[in-house]
């Protein structure tokens, strides 16, 4: 290669890194291990561009080769130009253009320049030619195979699926308010005895508590047996009943009642019995204490089912409402989770955290969670019916635009404007702007973007050069300046 020739090439590689870096796109160096031809080199020196394979199969190399049963590859001749005249083919890769129209030449390091015929810019680099059809008026771009497979272009189609759209929350467990039982006596009492109960301990329904002797509790046995074994007010029916509410009404246990009934005499003592299964949370009688009217002796709580008290940001209170299912995991058994729904949101807001309560009612069927125990929760505020839903990938938002590339086959791409909806498991909702089966770009979208943002630019600039205001010298008559 001559001199002058070198001195072409290394222009056309400044060249080529020129465009990468005025378009934004990032300049990737192509192994070193070939030499880069231009087409002007190639034509000076009568040597062939490339070489293909002789069956016409769409495999190529820069230098001479033999296909594997020894036959040489077929010399082409300069001028039958490459995909992208900016980037010499690597070997067996290269893809030829079609013979096409040109349309325009564009400035080889991408300045708004364009011209109808070939030309040279001041450093001497030739313009790059534009084809017809790859700039077409519905805004969509084509990229040869070879620049696909090199940029990683992937495409997938828009599916129907259920967007889970979970809200995340931190809470404590806290007993259900309905299943706490408190044994206080209505009159005043005596501790005679108490059980083997101590807090924290679990008891069944009916299981002894202690023993009370109550005069008051006394006297009203008294009558209800006196009237039980009179031949007179036996068989009277309402006196009776009397006698008895008035042992219900100074909470003695029906279990008591029913063995007064049973012996038909006036017991010392009373037996007082759990009235719930559960853990007793408080206990405060002790043997020959004196209690007042009101004094709790026993608290106990079932918590077979719990309540996780959940605090939700304001921001996400739109979304959330009663039923929706809600799963609760405890920071004490790490890989187990609790499945509830949402019973209640209450209506106030923290003014401080902005915050509001939500409370999710839980099994708790072998009484692993505990009162006041860290909880996370994770509620499913999305809708049960599957939306049109593409990869969060796929969506270029620019803030004031959302737009998908519909791959329209055949190397093209079309940027699309949606509307968006809800977002959830790395995907989105297509309210608008796209249909079921079309195929969307996923990934390296960003350059097919910047590429047809370009081409939009270059193809105003070239209009606006074949317009009556301009020749094709690149003057502005109008302005009298260059563009």
């Amino acid at each position: 290669m001559t001199r002058s020739g070198l001195f072409t090439t290394a222009v056309a590689i400044i060249a080529a890194a020129g465009v990468a870096f005025v378009t934004g796109r990032a300049l990737r160096l192509q192994p070193a291990d070939y030499p880069v031809v231009s087409a002007a080199v190639a034509a000076d020196t009568d040597a062939p561009a490339y070489f293909q394979h002789p069956d016409g199969k769409p495999l190529y190399s820069l230098t001479p080769k033999k296909t594997d049963d020894g036959r040489d590859y077929r010399p082409v001749p300069a001028g039958a130009g490459f995909d992208e005249p900016d980037s010499p083919p690597t070997t067996d890769t290269a893809d030829v253009k079609d013979a096409r129209k040109i349309k325009y030449y564009r400035n080889p390091m991408g300045l708004p320049d364009t011209s109808p015929v070939p030309k040279k810019d001041s450093m001497g680099m030739d313009y790059i030619p534009v084809y017809e059809g790859d700039d077409s008026d519905d805004g969509s771009v084509k990229l040869s195979p070879g620049k696909i497979q090199r940029t990683g272009v992937t495409s997938e189609p828009a599916e129907r699926r259920r967007i889970k759209v979970l809200v995340r929350a931190p809470g404590t467990i806290q007993l259900d308010e309905r299943r706490v039982s408190v044994i206080a006596m209505r009159a005043e009492s005596y501790v005679h005895k108490v059980a083997d109960v101590t807090t924290g301990s679990r008891v069944a329904k009916g299981e002894p508590l202690m023993d009370i002797y109550s005069p008051v509790v006394a006297s009203a046995a008294a009558d209800y047996v006196s009237t039980i074994n009179s031949p007179i007010t036996s068989s009277i029916g309402a006196y009776g009943r009397g006698s008895r509410q008035k042992l219900l009404n100074l909470d003695v246990p029906e279990p008591a009642i029913a063995e007064i009934e049973k012996s038909r005499t006036v017991p010392t003592t009373i037996q007082w019995s759990a009235p719930r299964d559960g853990i007793v949370l408080q206990r405060n009688a002790i043997e020959g204490m004196r209690a007042q009217p009101g004094d709790v002796l026993f608290r106990i709580a079932d918590i077979s089912l719990v309540w996780a008290i959940v605090d939700v940001a304001e921001r996400d209170l739109g979304s959330i409402a009663v039923g929706q299912p809600a799963i609760v995991r405890a920071r004490s058994y790490p890989g187990r989770h609790f499945d509830g729904r949402i019973s209640v949101v209450y209506p106030q807001v923290n003014k401080e955290t902005r915050t509001a309560r939500v409370r999710v009612e839980l099994q708790n069927a072998d009484q692993a969670l505990l009162p006041d125990m860290y909880v996370d929760a994770e509620i499913d505020t999305g809708n049960q019916a599957p939306v049109l839903t593409v990869a969060e990938s796929a969506v270029l938002d620019t803030g004031n635009r959302q737009a998908v590339l519909v791959d329209k086959g055949q190397g093209r791409f079309e940027p699309r404007e949606v509307k968006l909806g809800r977002r959830g498991e790395s995907y989105v909702e297509i309210r608008d702007g796209l249909a079921e089966g079309e195929a969307v770009v996923t990934s390296a979208n960003f350059l097919i973007d910047a590429e047809s943002n370009l081409k939009a630019a270059l193809k105003g600039f070239a209009e606006a050069g074949n317009s009556p205001a301009s020749d094709h010298s690149g003057h502005d008559k109008t302005m009298g300046a260059k563009p």
